[in-house]
């Protein structure tokens, strides 16, 4: 594969400003919950949703923002416990709230990741705000509390699913200090931080100041006055605060009184975190530190003991802006972010004895898409698209150029792009609106495109587009989840442009029955059944889409092209088809059918047999058919005329070509399924989980995407993920002794998966490895005293272990091997095992020929990967790979201590 390692492609970087679990403990019980999320606020406007998922951390939605918009502010709340109609106590539904240079509070979403609705109220813009303390057991909602730019401290209800201006708590000081910082003591208890020095108590029930404490001035030769960054609250009604002089104060919760002040900092303290038993705090600055503090309880001491700053340690390489904690069963971290854009999990319980872990800080889902056919490569950002060209590598080494520039109006992030493979039709995606545009070469311009927007039917904005290969079809993607397909007529005429037809195809998923009712659904839906992925067939003619839950739907087209068919034929007469008699439960369909030139789309009639997939989601693409280039294609349905009884017929010829279609779980399973059977496939059979190589199963960064290698020879797919590579050849088996490796080890050691950070410490890099336990009730003390190892797992493996698989899924494979042990399992051994390259392409080599997949994490990270060159049997893929490493970001100059001068 030649590989043109590039890195002239921009993406800007989005600082992170707001960070929030959606529970602070965990709910009835000890248990973690199902609906934990985390939630990243940036500067361009995007709020992400990351599901910890055991350790996996996996980025499932995206709310985009929009252009001079900022997230500065998140809270999560949690309606009041229901009852089902079992009288069995279910969890309430989770709301996230968001600020950000407004005077106003936004709530999103969850399901479609909009604006659900906005606060309103005679304020300046909020600053600051939190949410009040859970109180189990009652039926109240949770309220907020937001400061303001002039001082204001407003009280917000989110009764009634609403969110309204319910009271001022404080009206501006005389000096309209600016609140900076918020945060409840208890129920009705709120500490304020402002800019003029001073950290104000406030009883939200009838607005008094309980108690003005003063910072005193700044220190000599700086501000006078004092900022207060951050304030918390302790377990034990204790409260801390950060300021701008670098150091944090610790108060009394009785008398508000300071009873210590640590140093911690070189500038300013951003923000801090608490853990629950109010025994550790951390702080983050514009020094890039991340300190940690701790306190013994005792007796001799009093309720809390002393304070000591215990470490501090750089994991950013810029301001850290945001922290937050969780403290579960076995989640227990702490996520900072800052302006270097990368979300770092730092663990609680086990400090010191795990590392810390870098989340991905570049997107899922590539911003990068392409047009094989005439070497176009599609990178967009913000509201800009910009179209590269790549020339061949035997013309030379010159950088690819812009050949077109598109600024879409209106404030609206662009969230899809979609490119037909000659490079024809560019579809482009915001939250309130879908464009379609025409791309010209034009005669005597170089290499420019002149780019023309054609007409579309109106479709409310979509969350993801995909165009066919071929051009004829636009799938757009709702934030509601509704599926609309275009139907787009080109001729070979270049006189005659592109036409969007006016008739939009619904496409109905499958309803399934979802027992338990998810805290994050809401009105909109449930969030569970979220489109995450689609794909168009290399052909056009099957569609498949994938949500969170792993249910995946497919359709294909009946019938075959008719140019002297009617453009849009509409039967409103009968009921839509359905050739599956099973799914009579469904939802209800429309009443018309519709048909295209001579072609319908109907469900699959063998898709309900496809399974779930075994965690969410995180990729889905077609294989490309090796010998649909040589199969004739039919003209038309000639067996087909409208008659009286019949007058809009129609075909009901299903495609006859194998459609192959992969799958990639959150779990690094690979599923690939024969589409039109509705069942996986004889290499997806044969290779379990459990046979997968080792090195494929350690991967701690899920898949981004993939790039088909089919021939008539051989059949590879080359997996990616942000820092690392994977080419597995379909022709080929795992080898049985890989699998007996793997299959005699779990795929997670019990301490990895306890905390939701990195890996276990070193024993090399470990401050202590061993300490002597004794028994003091023994009379022979020094006969009992033993060494223990302090890095042992302490507890056993319970039931959400991941066990041996080998018992089960070994002898199968076995046996499925057996019965197809002939020669298809020696194709490709003649192949080519090299990836090629030369001048910017890099090189890279195979060195075991015999063996059926190759790695490599000499790219990192990676950006997108994607196909530059058409299909030829004849040579090697050529493929664009766009690396966005951390030191090449445009940032902002930082803060330098006085070490570092």
């Amino acid at each position: 594969m030649d590989i043109h390692r590039s890195r002239f492609v921009p993406y800007p970087p989005s600082a992170i400003n707001a960070l929030a679990f959606s529970h602070p403990e965990p709910e009835h019980g000890q248990q973690d919950p199902e609906s934990l999320r985390l939630a990243i606020g940036r500067a361009n406007g995007n709020i992400e949703i990351w599901n910890p998922a055991r350790g996996s951390w996996l980025q499932e939605k995206v709310f985009y923002g929009g252009k001079d918009r900022s997230v500065e502010g998140l809270a999560w709340t949690q309606e009041p416990d229901p009852r089902d109609t079992h009288g069995k106590v279910v969890p309430g539904r989770l709301r996230l709230f968001s600020i950000g240079y407004s005077s106003s509070v936004t709530e999103w979403d969850l399901t479609t990741g909009l604006p659900a609705r906005h606060s309103d109220g005679n304020h300046s813009e909020v600053w600051c705000f939190a949410a009040q303390p859970r109180k189990s057991g009652s039926g109240a909602c949770q309220k907020l509390v937001a400061g303001c730019a002039d001082g204001t401290i407003v009280l917000l209800s989110t009764d009634d699913n609403d969110l309204t201006f319910e009271r001022f708590v404080s009206r501006a000081t005389n000096k309209k200090a600016r609140a900076l910082s918020i945060a409840y003591k208890d129920q009705h208890t709120v500490l304020a931080g402002f800019a003029d020095s001073m950290i104000r108590v406030f009883d939200t029930r009838n607005g008094n100041v309980l108690r003005n404490i003063s910072l005193g001035s700044g220190p000599h030769g700086g501000p006078k006055e004092i900022l207060v960054w951050k304030v918390k609250c302790l377990s034990n009604g204790d409260f801390v605060s950060g300021d701008s002089t670098g150091d944090i104060r610790i108060y009394s919760g009785k008398n508000y009184s300071q009873t210590q002040r640590i140093s911690g900092h070189e500038a300013d303290v951003l923000d801090l975190a608490v853990t629950r038993d109010g025994t550790s705090i951390f702080s983050a600055g514009m020094d890039r530190r991340t300190c940690f503090y701790t306190s013994k309880k005792g007796q001799s001491q009093g309720q809390s003991g002393k304070w000591r700053k215990v470490s501090h340690q750089r994991y950013h390489e810029h301001d850290v802006k945001a922290m937050t904690t969780y403290e579960g069963n076995k989640l227990s971290v702490v996520v900072t972010g800052g302006i270097d854009t990368q979300p770092i999990v730092v663990p609680i319980r086990t400090f010191g004895k795990e590392l810390s872990r870098g989340l991905p800080a570049l997107p899922p889902t590539p911003p990068l898409t392409s047009a094989p056919e005439a070497r176009l490569l599609v990178s967009w950002w913000g509201t800009e698209v910009r179209i590269w060209r790549v020339k061949p590598q035997d013309e030379g080494t010159e950088k690819p150029k812009v050949v077109a520039r598109l600024a879409l109006q209106g404030e609206e992030n662009i969230i899809s792009v979609s490119i037909s493979r000659d490079g024809g039709l560019l579809a482009v995606a915001t939250a309130s609106t879908v464009k379609l545009f025409h791309l010209l070469h034009l005669a005597g311009a170089g290499q420019a495109l002149r780019v023309r927007r054609l007409e579309m039917p109106s479709i409310p904005g979509a969350k993801a587009l995909k165009l066919a290969s071929n051009g004829k079809w636009l799938a757009a993607i709702t934030a509601t989840d509704d599926i609309h397909l275009v139907r787009v007529v080109r001729t070979d005429d270049p006189e005659d442009p592109p036409r969007a037809l006016e008739k939009i195809q619904p496409l109905y998923r499958v309803d399934r029955n979802i027992t338990t009712q998810s805290p994050l659904s809401g009105p909109s839906g449930a969030y569970e059944r979220s489109i995450a992925h689609a794909d168009f067939s290399n052909d056009g003619n099957v569609f498949a889409v994938v949500d969170l839950a792993g249910y995946v739907d497919t359709w294909v087209i009946e019938g075959h092209e008719d140019t002297t068919a009617p453009e849009i034929d509409i039967d409103d007469a009968t009921p839509a088809a359905n050739d599956d008699d099973e799914l009579d439960d469904e939802e209800e369909q429309p009443s018309e059918q519709i048909t295209y030139l001579g072609q319908h789309w109907i469900r699959n009639p063998s898709g309900h047999l496809l399974p779930r997939l075994d965690s969410t989601p995180v990729l889905l693409s077609f294989q490309p058919s090796s010998d649909a280039a040589n199969q004739p294609e039919p003209n038309g349905n000639p067996a087909v005329h409208p008659t009286r009884n019949n007058p809009h017929p129609h075909s009901h010829e299903l495609p006859t070509a194998d459609y192959r279609l992969l799958l990639v779980s959150a779990e690094h399973q690979l599923y690939l399924f024969d589409v039109m059977s509705g069942r996986l496939s004889e290499w997806s059979r044969r290779n379990p989980p459990s046979s997968y190589p080792h090195e494929y199963k350690q991967l701690d960064l899920p898949a981004k995407g993939c790039i088909w290698d089919v021939t008539e020879s051989q059949q590879r797919i080359w997996l990616y993920g942000e820092k690392w590579l994977f080419m597995f050849d379909l022709t080929k088996d795992f080898s049985i002794s890989e699998a007996d490796h793997a299959g005699k080890k779990r795929k997670r050691d019990a301490l990895k998966n306890n905390s939701g950070a990195g890996d276990a410490v070193p024993q090399k890099e470990a401050p202590v490895t061993k300490m002597r336990k004794s028994q003091n009730d023994a009379a022979d003390n020094a006969a009992k005293q033993k060494w223990i190892d302090v890095h042992a797992v302490g507890r056993k493996a319970d039931a959400e272990d991941d066990d041996d698989m080998e018992d089960t899924t070994q002898p199968l494979a076995a046996l499925r091997r057996a019965n197809t042990q002939d020669g298809e399992q020696t194709n490709g051994e003649k192949e080519e095992d090299q990836v090629n390259g030369g001048g910017e392409v890099g090189q890279v080599e195979q060195n075991k020929k015999n063996e059926p997949w190759w790695h490599t994490f000499k790219y990192r990270p990676i950006l997108g990967i994607v196909p530059i060159s058409a299909d030829d049997s004849f040579s090697a893929p050529e493929v664009v790979l766009v690396e966005r490493p951390s030191w090449d970001l445009d940032l902002p100059p930082r803060f330098v201590g006085t070490h570092e001068q």
